[in-house]
């Protein structure tokens, strides 16, 4: 049976998730805690994953309760931030850690999700699996780091998150939430790294065509994506859903 396996958000924008048995769904359709704060630098710019391999460098963790973030630091004690309360603490530090002027915003609404008119982020765990295969020595949990998602099925065919893109797609409940399919997530530079190392896999973008291509699900609409660079897809709850919250081992239906 098809079942809400994994629930995930990233508390901070580019560095580590943190695994929740329940959340509510927010107002603006994100999941509450996912990417709720964010570093940008003097120009107004994001610092993430995309822009620096530094951020593997770093193990994070974050309390939802407290909204304490630890950071263990390659070198050096463990640090500890109220980010409710003091985030210019915090700033400072990650300032000097990357080695540029940041400052450490906050929005609790509705996050600073890259594509903020949807929703979370899908995957199957067979999805991940599959992945992990393509690759010597990556593992499950190595493929769950490196794609990100907010949502994990199980109990489904590897992409089964693919059939809710494209034209005349179905949507799915967890629980009685509605989700549709938006778009397919076109794939940037972080999943080729180690999420511990940071360092790439070679030739990793083209293995990982070669073998989406040859992979691709018959039942999947081929022209709602760009490229085969795309794993995971990106929803919208609906409106009349928002408020609700989502549970690690509901039910999921096709609908």
């Amino acid at each position: 049976m098809a079942a809400l396996e994994r629930l995930r958000a990233y508390p901070v924008k580019g560095l580590d998730g943190i695994d929740l048995e329940a959340t509510p769904v927010l107002e603006g359709g994100t999941i509450a805690h996912d990417r709720e704060f964010a570093l940008f630098d003097a120009d107004g710019d994001v610092l993430n994953g995309k822009r620096t391999d530094r951020v593997h460098a770093l193990d994070t963790d974050f309390d939802p309760e407290t909204t304490v973030l630890t950071v263990d630091p390659p070198a050096g004690e463990t640090r500890r931030f109220d980010l409710d309360a003091d985030r210019e603490t915090a700033a400072a530090w990650f300032s000097e850690f990357f080695d540029e002027d940041l400052s450490l915003e906050r929005d609790a609404s509705l996050g600073f999700v890259d594509r903020r008119e949807m929703g979370p982020s899908v995957v199957s765990t067979a999805t991940l699996e599959t992945v992990a295969s393509w690759f010597d020595g990556m593992t499950v949990e190595g493929a769950r780091r490196r794609m990100r998602a907010n949502i994990e099925v199980s109990g489904v065919a590897p992409f089964w998150e693919d059939r809710f893109v494209g034209e005349d797609a179905p949507a799915f409940e967890i629980g009685g939430v509605r989700l549709e399919g938006i778009t397919p997530c076109g794939r940037c530079v972080v999943p080729q790294r180690d999420p511990d190392t940071g360092e790439p896999i070679a030739e990793f973008r083209d293995r990982f065509i070669q073998q989406r291509e040859e992979t691709f699900p018959e039942w999947a609409d081929a022209a709602a994506f760009d490229h085969y660079y795309s794993l995971m897809i990106i929803t919208r709850v609906a409106e009349s859903d928002r408020g609700n919250t989502l549970r690690v081992g509901e039910p999921v239906e096709v609908v």
